[in-house]
């Protein structure tokens, strides 16, 4: 997602090698046992560019991301880090990772020497403030944990429980060892009350409320010292107020310690509750003063998490490998205290759930690859994922768009946690009330309110002159209601199926035969004139597509290959329609949507709508194509740089696609539990499954060059399909691929042998 969407939203590491490839960091030495995986994670790739990803210490899955924070200066610094800068003015616990809009970044923590004063500076000027320089040669990142030794002679190590951020600060032997409790300043946030509170010569607690992207956050935090606090001053916005205890719209605190103490670490637990909550986070995650102890924790869960794909690669494509599935795990996080309450979007705290609360769906973009994968590698966390879902739309009577902490943001078109509902139900996981989901489902898709959905009702689509980016939005939806119908089906509920798989269809209604593209029509049927199918510059108005234009939504029915290669004319006229989409060329604008990029012609790696595409050529009889498009797509897009990915990372779906697609297969469809082949790019990997079962993709003369699928083989024996189903791969067993450097035409030609779609 991009800029344009804010109209719609409201040294105990070895440096990183900075010259020409960058490398995984060396990790620090905590006694722990041996990681096999972690040292692979470059939390690098993707913090330049307009990646956006999360840079600090985290745990899997968790509600902490403990990190740096840059001064805001634009639509690349949404994470809060980037690449560029090298200014910080606070580590901040909650960071948001690849996304195209900016938010979080609460309860920053800045040490500072000399006067008193808290002023966060500005990037042309930081004298007199808190704020550092830094330099990336000084810098240490890796999964679990942070370092840097700031300009100014302070260094800062940084790691991280489920709950809680662990600070450890050395001051140089200067006057005035201070830390500032910033609960004003932010990524992007408009602090609307803050409180601090010093409970004891050790203790502070507050909170901060904030209306940001997200509608509502409310954020408690317990924060402890292991060295005593000398003073706790007190400031509203700059203004020093006091000592000890304030309460007011924009709330710093200062802490002040003895000049001998130079050595100071601190904890500090978040709540959505309260900031009793916060502390009983504390106390049952981190109760004592061990570093390297919480480090060492911190990266075991890292390395036991990645451990469920095992590839055999080079290093250089191990370290892509792993970051990419590192990322993944970042988000969506964790959000219930301990006891498992948290706070709701209709600001109630909920209590005594039986399930692990989350949030930070980014679900337009993640319906696509990483909840499939999901369905592979994190199985078990799907249910309560589903069982969150299920809460938002209790508190907020709608199934989740984009939802971030206790706020919706209602960011693009759809309701894409429908098809992540109906993928997982179709594959047999269950562990939620599957009644209710599809009561919501239905629900949702019906709901005057929603974008749209009064107009789709009324037309059978949405036209144009009634609705900014209209086609872009019903094509959505149409993707989205496929899975609400099939899984009405499998429930037995045959008028809602039929009303929906109608609803699927939809796409058919923009089908202009005349230039075999998608176009935008009119309320009274007609076509939308002038037509220009290259612009990408979208306000909002009539045309209008959102993040693309009209060739990348030509393609965007994942739902449907089958009919979308009917509507074109046959298998002979989608492929050369479908090459052309890879070769043409035109101006996408002068203020075109700028994460419409990593493009090969007209198609777009680097936004989401586009990612199911080159698999497109599966449905057609032509894998080998698909095979040629998806490893120069990995070669092209993926690299072991800051600048590693061509678009915004957007919470694990960037790197989803190159998970699945170096294992050898890809979902087109959502909620149908197909994987197209592709071109896998390890020789051996094995994912392992549930109950001790391990599934394992074979390709033993693999290379740059060996590209294309010659043959394969499922358990021994010859397999002539050019897809695996969802079951093939959860039964476990060996797919092994014989590769070639000339493409087999024939494999999966046969239409016995292609992916079919579900009605």
């Amino acid at each position: 997602m991009n800029i344009n969407l804010l109209r719609h939203c409201a040294g105990r590491v070895l440096p990183l090698l900075l010259t020409g490839v960058v490398m995984a960091a060396a990790l620090p030495s905590t006694g722990a046992e041996p990681l096999r995986y972690v040292k692979y994670v470059n939390p690098m790739i993707g913090a330049g560019g307009h990646g956006h990803v999360f840079v600090g210490a985290s745990v899997p899955f968790g509600s902490i991301q403990l990190g740096p924070t840059n001064i805001n200066k634009g639509w690349d610094w949404c994470s809060g880090y980037h690449y560029s800068d090298s200014i910080v003015f606070s580590f901040s616990h909650n960071h948001l990772s690849g996304t195209g809009c900016a938010d979080l970044g609460d309860v920053g923590i800045m040490p500072f020497t000399g006067a008193l004063r808290s002023g966060r500076g500005q990037q042309n000027n930081i004298e007199g403030s808190v704020a550092a320089k830094y330099r990336h040669a000084n810098e240490k990142v890796a999964p679990g944990y942070y370092s840097v030794k700031l300009d100014n002679g302070i260094s800062a190590e940084l790691t991280a429980t489920t709950h809680v951020g662990m600070h450890h600060y050395v001051y140089p032997a200067v006057s005035g060892h201070r830390m500032i409790i910033d609960l004003v300043d932010d990524i992007n946030g408009n602090v609307y009350e803050s409180y601090i509170r010093k409970v004891d010569d050790y203790t502070v607690e507050g909170f901060r409320f904030v209306h940001a992207w997200t509608p509502l956050r409310k954020t408690f935090f317990y924060a402890r010292f292991n060295q005593k606090i000398k003073q706790l001053d007190t400031y509203s916005v700059d203004a020093h107020v006091g000592q000890d205890e304030l309460q007011s719209a924009r709330v710093k605190g200062v802490v002040t310690f003895d000049d001998n103490v130079s050595d100071v670490m601190v904890k500090v637990a978040l709540s959505s509750v309260s900031c009793e909550g916060a502390k009983k986070n504390m106390d049952a995650e981190l109760p004592g003063w061990d570093f390297q102890a919480t480090l060492a924790a911190a990266q075991s869960k890292w390395d036991k998490e990645l451990s469920c794909i095992d590839v055999t690669g080079t290093p250089e494509q191990k370290t892509i490998f792993y970051t990419a599935l590192y990322h993944t795990m970042i988000y969506p996080c964790i959000y219930a205290d301990v006891d498992g309450s948290f706070r709701g979007m209709d600001d109630k705290v909920y209590t005594g759930n039986s399930w692990q609360n989350y949030t930070v769906f980014s679900t337009w973009d993640t319906y696509r690859a990483l909840h499939p994968l999901y369905t592979i590698i994190e199985r078990d966390r799907v249910p309560d994922m589903i069982n969150s879902f299920l809460s938002i739309y209790d508190q907020n009577g709608k199934l989740p768009i984009w939802p971030l902490y206790a706020g919706e943001t209602n960011c693009m078109p759809g309701y894409s946690s429908v098809p992540i509902i109906a993928d997982a139900y179709l594959k047999g996981i269950r562990g939620y009330d599957a009644d209710r989901a599809l009561r919501y489902m239905v629900s949702t898709a019906t709901n005057p309110e929603q974008r749209g959905i009064s107009l789709l009702m009324k037309y059978g689509y949405i036209p144009a002159d009634k609705l900014g980016e209209a086609t872009s939005v019903s094509l959505e939806y149409a993707a989205d209601d496929w899975g609400l119908a099939l899984i009405a089906k499998r429930m037995g509920h045959d008028d809602i199926y039929r009303t929906f798989i109608k609803r699927g269809h939809a796409y058919e209604q923009y089908w202009d035969k005349r230039i075999n593209k998608i176009h935008p029509k009119m309320a009274d049927g007609s076509w939308y004139e002038p037509y220009d199918l290259y612009t990408a510059e979208h306000h909002g108005g009539v045309g209008d597509f959102t993040e693309g234009n009209g060739w990348q939504y030509t393609f965007m029915v994942p739902q449907d290959p089958v009919g979308l290669i009917a509507v074109n004319g046959g298998d002979k006229a989608f492929i050369e329609n479908l090459d052309s989409l890879f070769v043409a060329k035109g101006s996408l604008g002068e203020n075109a949507a700028p994460d419409v990029s990593g493009l090969v012609g007209m198609y777009s790696h680097g936004n989401e709508p586009a990612h199911h595409m080159p698999y497109l050529y599966v449905y057609a009889g032509a894998q080998w194509k698909t095979a040629a498009r998806v490893r120069s797509l990995q070669e092209q897009f993926y690299r072991n740089d800051p600048d590693g990915y061509c678009g915004n990372e957007d919470c694990g779906q960037m790197s989803a696609w190159h998970i699945l697609s170096a294992l050898g297969f890809y979902q087109v469809t959502p909620s149908q539990g197909v994987y197209s082949f592709g071109s896998p790019l390890f020789r051996s990997a094995v994912i392992r499954l549930p109950g001790g079962k391990t599934f394992t993709v074979k390709a033993p003369a693999n290379s740059s060059r060996n590209i294309y699928i010659r043959s394969a083989k499922l358990n021994g024996k010859n397999y002539t399909k050019s897809y695996i189903t969802y079951d093939d791969i959860m039964r476990g067993g060996v797919l092994e691929f014989t590769m070639s450097s000339r493409p087999n035409r024939s494999f999966g030609a046969a239409p016995k042998d292609r992916p079919t779609v579900a009605q």
